[in-house]
């Protein structure tokens, strides 16, 4: 189900007027189980729903379908991608990863936009396995941006799913062997949600 996107009473453009980053120091760590673990970020970036606007109206989104066993079906979410070298669509963006290249050691190179216009829009269980992934320790964040969507993780080969609620600026950081161990969605809900983006930053050679 549709529902109009509500800005947050609590988003840094309400209370403060200007947008910005918080610190990476507060990150709240989850350790999963096999080397995984998972940094949380409340309201990291300040301004989220002024952005979440600007990247609706100004991204350049695109639906795409994709083959499913024997058939090719829609992708059900709009897509965009910034490849290493690509201007990002808002200086914020910009910001946000290279505050993320500096705390966590490592360069963020890229970065996938999602638009996911309501609860019918999804992202099946996967890990970012294609490159580095499938091999080394690495990292995937994502900032979300627009209405909370949970974030589900749950090990390869079975165990308890774990649950993040992410919305409205906040922060996810997936590291340590995340992508080769768990295995994260968002899955579809009957629910009356409204719009969300999610912008994953990836070093170089991690998809």
């Amino acid at each position: 189900m549709v529902a109009a996107f509500q800005g947050s009473l609590l988003d840094g453009s309400l209370l403060a007027g200007a947008p910005g980053l918080g610190p990476l120091t507060a990150a709240r760590r989850a350790n999963l189980a096999g080397g995984a673990w998972v940094d949380l970020v409340p309201g990291w970036l300040h301004g989220a729903d002024d952005l979440f606007a600007r990247l609706v109206r100004e991204v350049p989104w695109q639906a795409e379908r994709r083959q499913m066993y024997d058939a090719v079906v829609d992708v059900p979410r709009l897509l965009c991608f910034y490849r290493e070298g690509a201007a990002l669509p808002d200086p914020l963006l910009a910001r946000a990863r290279e505050a993320l290249s500096t705390h966590y050691g490592e360069r963020f190179t890229t970065a996938g936009l999602c638009y996911y216009r309501d609860g019918r829009d999804s992202v099946a269980w996967h890990g970012d396995r294609i490159g580095r992934g499938s091999r080394e320790d690495t990292f995937v964040a994502i900032v979300s941006l627009g209405a909370v969507r949970p974030l589900l993780l749950r090990p390869r080969g079975g165990g308890e799913t774990r649950r993040f609620p992410v919305g409205h600026g906040d922060l996810l950081v997936m590291g340590g062997s995340c992508q080769r161990t768990w295995e994260h969605a968002v899955p579809k809900t009957a629910r009356a949600v409204g719009p969300r983006v999610s912008v994953q930053f990836r070093p170089r050679g991690v998809r």
